[in-house]
């Protein structure tokens, strides 16, 4: 296989449309992206509720969206597309993330996948645990065969894979919300992604933001670290092989980039991707992965002490306790106790400003303005 490419540049909250602009182009965005094609947009929610790093930027999305605007690329072979999880909702998360009024300045619609039609379909490729996983065949949207694809991830750990980028990006795309059975064989799972990917777009790139990354214990309870990077690259592999650099992991450690490097569908070692644009030899972020109670709770249940109870708890009509669970511990718990003091602390940086400036402006409110009474003198 031959070398991969993948850009690297810095990103300001002063000049970001114009660095995602200077990023896309640099990384021949328009080359591997065709305008004749329909393209579908893969954002990336993994909270409802906003979290620096969690989920795609509005400015990721802005920078990207006005990029292909500019581009000429027609709005009507456009597809915003995002999954829903049992803990998250599309519809809700686009508005608390702020994508909706970006895509509404630019005459985009959203649209989200459990509204779409999905079917079975029939890969040729040799996949490695999914139809294990769904014997009575993978369910797909329908709308995806034949469209190129571009992922929306953010740079950031996760406690199931090590790191998450643009190869888990396309986890919720193309498997339906029972896809948590996956979790087991995570790593298999994810380079079936690429497989499938392969087989059903005929082109895919990502635009990965590490203005803020995500350290500890993610993709959601996190610690936000202030990155000021910005990636891109039309191999899902080497991207996430460099963001793993970056973060300060070995992806040839990391078993899903290793398989996915061993098997051809990428380049995840060091000597086969040629990094352009800053350069990035001595950084390194240093993080580490933690887990977040959830993840631990489900990992005991597949693959530790607990795995007897793992088909009543998670295989059965009993499954309903777990994303009860998850949304107790991350909306309830988590979020009002360690969250919030964390993104009121990102809030006050020059990105957690550029945020809040992407917000709605606040509706007139429906009560009548009572004018004070004065007393007569």
């Amino acid at each position: 296989m031959s070398k991969s490419t993948v850009w690297v540049m810095e990103a300001r909250p002063e000049t970001v449309l114009a660095d995602y602009a200077k990023l896309l182009k640099q990384s021949g965005f328009e080359s591997a992206v065709s305008k004749d094609k329909e393209t579908l947009i893969k954002l990336n929610l993994s909270w409802t509720k906003f979290f620096p790093a969690c989920s795609t930027q509005p400015w990721q999305l802005e920078g990207v969206v006005k990029y292909i605007s500019d581009a000429g690329y027609p709005k009507e072979k456009l597809w915003v597309v995002e999954n829903k999880t049992v803990v998250t909702d599309p519809r809700k998360g686009a508005e608390k993330n702020l994508w909706m009024p970006i895509l509404e300045r630019y005459g985009l619609g959203f649209n989200p996948l459990p509204e779409q039609e999905w079917q079975v379909y029939n890969f040729k490729s040799k996949l490695l645990k999914l139809p294990e996983l769904f014997p009575h065949g993978i369910e797909i949207p329908k709308i995806y065969p034949g469209k190129q694809i571009v992922h929306l991830p953010t740079l950031k750990t996760h406690g199931h894979s090590t790191t998450t980028g643009a190869i888990k990006n396309a986890f919720g795309g193309l498997l339906k919300e029972v896809r948590h059975y996956a979790h087991k064989y995570i790593h298999e799972v994810l380079v079936d992604l690429v497989l499938m990917q392969k087989e059903l777009h005929p082109s895919v790139f990502a635009v990965m933001d590490g203005s803020v990354a995500g350290n500890g214990a993610g993709p959601r309870t996190m610690v936000p670290v202030e990155a000021n990077l910005i990636l891109a690259s039309a191999d899902s592999v080497a991207i996430d092989a460099v963001a793993a650099r970056i973060m300060g992991f070995d992806p040839m450690q990391i078993p899903y980039l290793a398989m996915a490097d061993k098997m051809g569908l990428g380049n995840a070692q060091k000597i086969n991707v040629e990094i352009m644009g800053k350069d990035i030899s001595n950084l390194n972020l240093h993080f580490k992965v933690g887990k977040s109670f959830v993840i631990w709770g489900d990992q005991m249940l597949r693959k530790g002490p607990l795995r007897f109870l793992e088909k009543p708890a998670l295989h059965s009509p009993l499954m309903v306790w777990a994303p009860a669970a998850s949304n107790i511990y991350h909306d309830w718990m988590w979020y009002p106790l360690i969250g919030m003091p964390r993104v009121w602390k990102f809030m006050k940086t020059p990105w957690g400003k550029l945020w809040k400036s992407y917000q709605r402006p606040a509706p007139p409110t429906s009560q009548p303005v009572l004018e004070p009474k004065i007393k007569p003198a």
